[in-house]
């Protein structure tokens, strides 16, 4: 039963996020709000909506480890999972803007994250603010150098919700709202009732199961765009979803309630693996062949993470 609420909570989470980006950017459009910040921020913000509630629910709910492990397996995920195996199917060039801002910013806050979770077992509502807050001064510089860079790439935004009546936008939000709200609280749930079912802990559930549910969005279209021969999901999406995770999520989240550390695991294992995941796609573009990920980089990638997969439940027992 508790497999049957965490598909749920997930599927009620995927509807309760598209609901939530189309309001917000059917929204920006009503406050006259350039295409440029809107896909930068309220984008970025509204698909990071899912993981930040169930992250919040989680640490509320007194399950600090199914918060952190949620962002830290997301994050291990979009690199491992996602990124291997789009470009096993189809090889991306890398673009040089991630290795001049988005690189470096998701490798600072990640070490970061390790330090302030080991300093004192705990992520405080002033590590908190301070994570949000780079965030911020992350995206003002990022917007800036994007309208120097016309050709920067933009997400594309659904031009159709320009004429989006107030009364529907209302309606999306309350929609969106709602499944998020009831899709955290299933997911959290069922993740709890799954790890006392299956005799390990929390962190294991979370980290693994949870962290590849909330990624399958992202997942299922990079594989859908590599199939049809498109340009796949591009590899700054995913780093600013890793970005916005430890950011946003977590930052908002310990401003709420303090995300204690309560499985040494987290530290001595699992972020080690985000930091190495985050760290190994430099080399990655530069050798052999620069500014490209081929299918063997994919496949070293998905090798990886399914062997992270397997010690997190190996070192449990």
């Amino acid at each position: 039963m508790s497999l049957v609420w965490v598909i749920l909570g997930l599927i009620l989470l995927v509807v309760g996020g598209e609901f939530l980006v189309r309001s917000s950017v059917a929204l920006s459009f009503k406050f006259n709000i350039s295409k440029l910040v809107i896909g930068m921020t309220v984008v970025s913000f509204a698909t990071s909506a899912p993981e930040l509630l169930v992250s919040l629910q989680a640490a509320l709910a007194g399950s600090s480890d199914i918060a952190l492990g949620n962002v830290i397996g997301s994050n291990i995920a979009n690199i491992g999972l996602v990124l291997g195996i789009t470009v096993l199917i189809s090889p991306i060039m890398v673009d040089s803007n991630f290795y001049k801002l988005n690189w470096p910013m998701m490798m600072i806050l990640s070490v970061v994250l390790y330090f302030m979770l080991q300093s004192g077992d705990v992520l405080n509502r002033w590590e908190g603010a301070a994570l949000t807050l780079s965030l911020i001064i992350f995206l003002v510089v990022l917007i800036r150098k994007s309208k120097n860079e016309p050709e920067t790439h933009v997400e594309e935004l659904d031009e159709t919700l320009q004429a989006t009546s107030g009364f529907k936008i209302t309606v999306w939000l309350l929609i969106g709202a709602a499944a998020l709200y009831f899709g955290s609280e299933w997911l959290v749930f069922g993740a709890k009732e799954m790890a006392v079912s299956l005799g390990v802990s929390e962190r294991v559930i979370s980290v693994t199961m949870v962290a590849i549910g909330t990624s399958v969005p992202e997942l299922a279209a990079s594989v859908i765009a590599a199939l049809k021969k498109e340009k796949a999901i591009s590899l700054g999406n995913l780093i600013g979803s890793n970005i916005f995770n430890i950011a946003s999520v977590l930052g908002i989240t310990a401003m709420i309630q303090p995300i204690a550390v309560n499985n040494p695991q987290i530290l001595a294992n699992d972020i080690i693996w985000m930091m190495a995941f985050a760290f190994i796609l430099i080399p990655m573009i530069f050798l052999p062949k620069k500014m490209e990920l081929g299918r063997l980089k994919g496949f070293i990638l998905l090798a990886s993470y399914l062997i992270f997969i397997f010690l997190a439940f190996y070192i449990e027992k």
